[in-house]
């Protein structure tokens, strides 16, 4: 049984995976996360700070530490859309470089491929959509895991609606959000989902499932059932109805960012995204139909494993993408 630590650098998120894999499979995965807020004032400046960069480096540190410690026999490391968009993402992947990565800023759809074989593990054989709502993007990707455990991705896109962009473009202004700002940023981003979801032809069909990963969902969940400390158990395949989203996003968006830090069930540095987050979850609802919606721990990490695991043996992966492996 191979052993392998996957490094993931979100906009708002950094996250490391050890996975123990067999035969392609992963038997056991660990994970760990770290809120490094790589993309704050990322839209307005269009550049990654320097104390953003920092975090995230200091955060990786400890990671490559933790997979050595593991035994990891290799570590891979992706960055998602905050690394897209910044015009200076080359000085973090320099820093990366440095401490011995190949860093890959992965582009949107490849990020929605890896999510979706990473949901799909648990679901197989249903028609599945599945959205990976982030900081700086949410990716849908439709489709089913068939009988040999290979994706059948019918379709897949990258939106550009994230928690940490909306925040910063609709909801800074007051604390809390005022209500026209919330509305703004939910029109937003309805308007976002609805063109990419027609223009794919995502609905022509009903899926049979609408699936929600990110730090989003699984922070909506945690709340819903003020879970503390968090039971990962009890998030993963958890459902929440339009009716609990609705309710969720009224009661956050009435609270000023100190007093959703104070939530049980939400990590504090978290709060000044949630509102956007809850925003953006609550527009993917509405403009899908769909009254209910599956939450999965199972995502982009999972995903990412299973091709780390099959690029250490040699093989190939079921996205048409190969992560690139170092020692740790």
């Amino acid at each position: 049984m191979e052993r392998v630590a996957c490094i993931d650098v979100g906009t708002v998120t950094a996250r490391l995976a050890v996975a123990d894999l067999e035969g392609g499979v992963v038997r056991r995965l660990a994970k760990s996360s770290t809120i490094c807020n790589l993309g704050e004032g990322l839209a307005a400046s269009g550049r990654i700070s320097s104390a953003a960069r920092r975090r995230v480096s200091a955060c990786v540190d400890g990671y490559l530490r933790a997979a050595r410690s593991a035994g990891a026999a290799h570590v891979c490391c992706t960055l998602t859309a905050a690394a897209r968009d910044a015009s200076n993402a080359d000085e973090l992947l320099g820093a990366l470089r440095g401490r011995g990565l190949d860093p890959e800023v992965i582009p949107g759809k490849i990020e929605g491929l890896l999510t979706f074989l990473g949901v799909a593990q648990d679901l197989p054989g249903e028609r599945l959509l599945v959205a990976d709502s982030g900081g700086g993007s949410t990716e849908l990707a439709l489709g089913r895991l068939d009988e040999a455990g290979i994706p059948d991705v019918e379709r897949v896109c990258s939106t550009s609606v994230g928690c940490r962009r909306m925040t910063e473009r609709f909801l800074l202004r007051e604390d809390p959000p005022a209500p026209q700002d919330v509305a703004a940023a939910r029109a937003h981003a309805t308007r976002i989902f609805a063109k990419a979801l027609n223009e794919g032809g995502y609905l022509r069909t009903r899926p049979q499932r609408l699936v929600a990963t990110g730090g989003t969902a699984t922070s909506l969940v945690a709340v819903k059932e003020r879970l503390v400390p968090y039971d990962a158990t009890r998030v993963h395949l958890a459902s929440l109805t339009a009716r609990d989203l609705e309710a969720l996003l009224d009661q956050l968006a009435g609270l000023s960012v100190a007093r959703r830090a104070e939530l049980p069930g939400l990590q504090p540095q978290r709060a000044s995204v949630i509102v956007a987050g809850a925003v953006a979850l609550a527009a993917l609802m509405e403009t899908t139909g769909f009254d209910e919606l599956t939450v999965s721990e199972s995502d982009l990490l999972f995903g990412l494993a299973i091709c780390a695991g099959r690029a250490q043996e040699g093989r190939g992966t079921p996205v048409g993408w190969t992560p690139s492996l170092t020692r740790p």
